[in-house]
């Protein structure tokens, strides 16, 4: 599906971030061949995984109107992302999500865990069906602009057509940006796709169950230490931590 998060322009971005707004990108079309040669080839070239360099990760939430239980329940959680990443790091965090007739927004970086939770707390959820392709061509712009460690994505169902979305996953494969799909329920549609997104990308799918705090929360937190250090720091917490060791096994 066309169309793009909606997301501050590059001067207002440190802005946006700290007054809690998010803005909006315009619609654009599916890559060229040759353009998504000439982004891999830039994306490889920034080596967001290079020594001392900051760790980015998307962190992108279903906000539709079904949501609002695991929205309040991810505003709550963030803290410890940030938390795990700083033992090893450190972790900027871009807040993507979607919700509404075709409304999908995307914040600035955000470093601080009260700052984030602010934005979150000033957010609610809406009626609409799923954007899951804007939040994978946010992920792809976002490598080429400033390097981007890993998205993660929190949701329970998939409305769009599985071929784009499989397309766009395949290319942040090839940039080494892998997607941490996170399914609540049960949905099999949404857990098909979900499956394909994180194989394409060289990620990792994981269920929870509905409202299950604890579950997500090992999650995230593996899905930030493999921001924050890479294969080797989720490696090392997946010894002692389930989610890590669920995401670690799946990843190529």
């Amino acid at each position: 599906m066309s169309g793009e998060p909606i997301k501050p322009q590059s001067g207002e971005a440190n802005k946006a971030a700290a007054t809690g707004k998010t803005g909006s990108l315009p619609d654009a079309t599916s890559s060229a061949a040759e353009d998504i040669a000439a982004f891999v080839a830039k994306a490889r070239a920034m080596s967001p995984h290079a020594l001392g360099s900051r760790g980015r990760l998307i962190f992108a939430l279903d906000a539709t109107m079904s949501r609002q239980p695991t929205w309040d329940m991810a505003c709550a959680l963030q803290a410890d992302m940030f938390r795990e990443a700083g033992a090893i790091g450190s972790l900027d965090i871009r807040l993507v999500y979607y919700r509404g007739l075709s409304e999908c927004r995307a914040t600035g970086w955000i470093s601080d865990s009260a700052q984030l939770a602010k934005l979150m707390s000033k957010i609610d959820c809406r009626g609409g069906n799923t954007q899951i392709g804007k939040v994978l061509s946010e992920a792809r712009r976002e490598a080429a602009a400033s390097g981007v460690r890993a998205v993660v994505f929190v949701g329970d169902a998939m409305e769009e057509r599985i071929d784009d979305l499989c397309a766009k996953a395949g290319e942040l494969g090839l940039l080494n940006v892998p997607v941490f799909m996170f399914q609540e329920g049960h949905d099999a549609d949404a857990e098909a796709a979900f499956k394909e997104i994180a194989r394409l990308s060289r990620g990792a799918y994981c269920k929870f169950d509905p409202g299950a705090a604890a579950q997500l929360r090992e999650l995230l937190r593996a899905a930030a230490v493999y921001a924050a250090g890479g294969r080797e720091a989720l490696l090392r917490l997946s010894k002692s931590a389930s989610g890590a060791a669920r995401l670690i096994g799946q990843m190529k």
